[in-house]
């Protein structure tokens, strides 16, 4: 398996992290920016997912 990415908030800066998950919003670790629901809100300011970007390494 791929390393696990990391996304950000363009918004607020909120990082999704791969590999933690979001599991106050059902995303258990290792769920991929692909697999995650396109309903989906950043936790801190509510912007959807195409308000995120793919945190360079």
């Amino acid at each position: 398996m791929s390393e696990y990415k990391k996304y950000f908030c363009v918004i607020c800066g909120y990082i999704y992290d791969e590999e933690s998950g979001d599991p106050d919003s059902n995303l258990p670790p290792g769920t991929r920016w692909e697999d995650i629901p396109d309903n989906w809100v950043c936790p801190d300011c509510g912007a959807s997912k195409e308000d995120f970007d793919l945190l360079a390494d």
